[in-house]
């Protein structure tokens, strides 16, 4: 068994280096975070599931982006305040690897959704008499299994080298969750084989999705260049709550992935705080943009607003 390397069979999560005083500071935005992140995500499923006419391939894909969303703040912020409130910091072995997995995977599956939606708009946009019989029920189905078979299969390894690693130094993990590279470097081996695993992952994920984006939208505008004005400005007020999103999700990822890398440079405090920013501003975020800019969603919400309030 992978304890018997182990001195220890616990880590203890440090929270943000040098910033350990702040704590319980740090706690009153992330707890408001993590409020609005389940109450907008739940919003959204809510409306989407029970609104017949919201059952189509858009709004799937942000049935599934809220889902994902609300699996990955679930996975980090409760420990996360715990620790800064009630100084709980201990997380076991087998739960620290746990976490890693869940937090490692589910964000593989966000990138990859956000793959799926530009290329929902871009038939949307640019085939929409082939719409429905391309985007048929049985093929989003297909795109699912592969959202959650592409990251599973790129993140299991993730665990599974840590498993093998020798813990018989320091427990204490520099960070607010189990990172992988913070849980890592923690081995008393070498550790190559798990770092350049854990970048290729990161820069075959980065790289791969932000190039199939970027291809969706390019041969999208493209075509939306081709038509009359007004139509150009409805084509691109439907991708814009999406490419909103796809900023919030990737331009912190980057600096992120930078910093922890490469950015030796960089204070530890930055770079577990930039971690933290890339993590749970999206869940955070995407339920305001696509319940502001869609509006489909907005009229449903303010609906079931109105409705609750005439019932009282």
């Amino acid at each position: 068994m992978f304890l018997q390397n182990l001195s220890h069979s616990s880590f203890i999560l440090l929270g943000v280096p040098g910033l350990e005083a702040a704590h319980p500071w740090l706690s009153i935005p992330l707890f408001s975070m993590y409020l609005i992140t389940l109450l907008g995500n739940s919003i959204i499923l809510l409306v989407i599931k029970t609104e017949a006419s919201l059952h189509k391939p858009m709004y799937i894909f942000l049935s599934m982006l809220a889902a994902i969303d609300l699996v990955v703040s679930s996975a980090t912020l409760p420990k996360m305040l715990c620790s800064f409130l009630f100084l709980d910091r201990e997380i076991s072995f087998a739960g620290c690897l746990t976490q890693m997995f869940f937090i490692h995977s589910f964000s593989v599956m966000e990138t990859t959704v956000l793959v799926a939606m530009a290329f929902d708009r871009y038939v949307a946009i640019c085939s929409p008499l082939r719409y429905e019989a391309i985007l048929t029920n049985q093929r989003l189905f297909k795109i699912g299994v592969v959202v959650v078979a592409r990251a599973v299969a790129l993140i299991v390894p993730l665990p599974i080298l840590a498993t093998r690693l020798p813990f018989c130094a320091s427990n204490v993990v520099p960070h607010t969750y189990c990172q992988h590279m913070a849980v890592v470097k923690l081995a008393c081996t070498d550790v190559t084989v798990n770092s350049l695993y854990g970048l290729s992952v990161a820069l075959y994920v980065g790289l791969s999705d932000v190039l199939l984006i970027g291809l969706s939208y390019a041969m999208i505008l493209r075509t939306v260049l081709q038509l009359p004005r007004e139509a150009q400005l409805k084509a691109f007020n439907t991708c814009g709550s999406h490419i909103c999103v796809i900023l919030i999700t990737f331009v912190p990822g980057l600096f992120s992935i930078l910093t922890h890398r490469f950015g030796h440079k960089v204070a530890p405090p930055v770079r577990v705080l930039l971690a933290n920013l890339y993590l749970l501003l999206p869940p955070t975020l995407n339920p305001i943009i696509y319940g502001i800019k869609t509006r489909e969603i907005r009229q449903r919400v303010l609906r079931q607003v109105w409705r609750r309030k005439n019932l009282f």
